[in-house]
């Protein structure tokens, strides 16, 4: 007599999980483009890494507005330090935590510090440990483009040879560079933007423009760039110019990455992360306090002022008005105080967190106080 055995069904093995990086300078729009991204997922399950260079995490309490009540968005912070620097010890685990719940993840969003290289995390990812979970989607670079055509990144002073070091480096790092705060620019300054990336980084494989810093969720997720042996499908939206009688421009291959180099994949020079931070340590964050209600024009002033005053580069964070909670965003110079949905701040208090280029605590916090008129801390 014989016996039929069967074998046990075996699973099929789950693919790895795509995982895009989004790098950029300060201020860039990095999390408000985010924001977009997470309003018109549609069904895709996300997770998103976001560091931020700074004792208060600012970036996730956005993100978390977007989120949704059937949990199919987590958000998970990585404050003080950079992302996959060599003495980060919570990436890896976070990683592996993440590929524990494979059935339930469709896609991983990692934005990096915008004083980070992503080539940090590309190598972490493409190293033995994570590229059995994880495979490297696209890395996206977004550019704040009035700063780019201002020269703000090739001013000869300490502060701009260090931001133009670090700016042209992430650039380099790209597949998609993302041309955000574009709104009202006609044609001739955006391709002298795109002229200006090209000359920083001429391997950049894409151009795209986000206007009112939306962009295509099909231009950032999906586009398998470094999948071994697959065909890369690139779609990209028609560019319209703005204006009172707005049109699709005509030549809409001088906006398309397709026609300007035909690269394949290029190195992202791996190792050159890896004493940025050790080599330059003069960019520095700190955050200040009030416990006073704040008039909100006056601080928008009080910020400004500082800025010009002191190195400093980005501010941000929640406070509380007579109007209820605010947020601050402020790139130099430029500062907007809209409303919040958030708590605005901890515990009751405002919270700004400033990060510069050898800045002085102390003198920011006599700005915001005298300016302001209440105290900061």
């Amino acid at each position: 007599m014989s016996v039929a055995l069967s074998l046990p069904e075996l699973a099929p093995a789950l693919p790895p999980i795509p995982v895009t990086v989004v790098t950029g300078f300060l201020g860039a729009g990095k999390t408000t483009l985010l924001r977009g991204l997470l309003q018109r997922r549609q069904s895709r399950r996300l997770a998103l890494l976001i560091n931020e260079f700074g004792e208060v995490a600012i970036d996730g309490d956005l993100l978390r507005a977007e989120g949704d009540a059937q949990g199919q968005v987590q958000i998970q912070d990585f404050a003080h330090g950079l992302i996959a620097y060599g003495d980060d010890a919570h990436f890896v685990p976070a990683m592996l935590a993440l590929a524990a719940r494979r059935a339930q993840i469709d896609h991983v969003l990692i934005e990096t510090s915008g004083l980070a290289l992503p080539s940090a995390v590309m190598e972490v990812l493409q190293g033995a440990e994570m590229a059995r979970h994880f495979v490297l989607d696209a890395t996206l670079a977004v550019v704040d483009t009035p700063l780019l055509l201002e020269d703000a990144f090739a001013s000869a002073d300490a502060v701009g040879a260090a931001t133009a070091q670090l700016f042209r480096q992430q650039l380099e790092c790209a597949d998609v560079v993302v041309l955000n705060k574009i709104d009202g620019m006609e044609e001739a300054p955006l391709l002298q933007a795109e002229q200006a990336v090209r000359a920083l980084a001429p391997n950049v494989r894409f151009l795209e423009l986000a206007y009112g810093a939306r962009l295509d969720i099909r231009l950032a997720l999906g586009l398998r760039l470094h999948q071994a042996g697959a065909t890369v499908h690139h779609h990209y939206t028609p560019v319209s110019m703005p204006g009172e009688r707005a049109q699709v421009a005509p030549d809409q291959r001088r906006f398309n990455g397709h026609v300007h180099s035909g690269l394949g994949a290029h190195s992202h020079g791996l190792s050159t992360h890896k004493h940025f931070h050790e080599q330059d340590p003069g960019w520095q964050s700190f955050t200040l306090r009030s416990l006073a209600h704040q008039d909100a024009e006056r601080l928008r002033q009080a910020v400004a002022a500082a800025a010009l005053a002191e190195p400093i580069l980005r501010a941000k964070g929640f406070v509380h008005t007579d109007q209820g909670a605010r947020l601050v965003q402020a790139v130099r110079a430029r500062v907007v105080v809209a409303e919040s949905g958030q708590g605005g701040g901890r515990g009751g208090s405002s919270e700004l967190v400033f990060i510069g280029y050898h800045p002085s605590r102390a003198k920011v916090a006599r700005i915001l106080s005298e300016t302001t008129g209440v105290d900061w801390t």
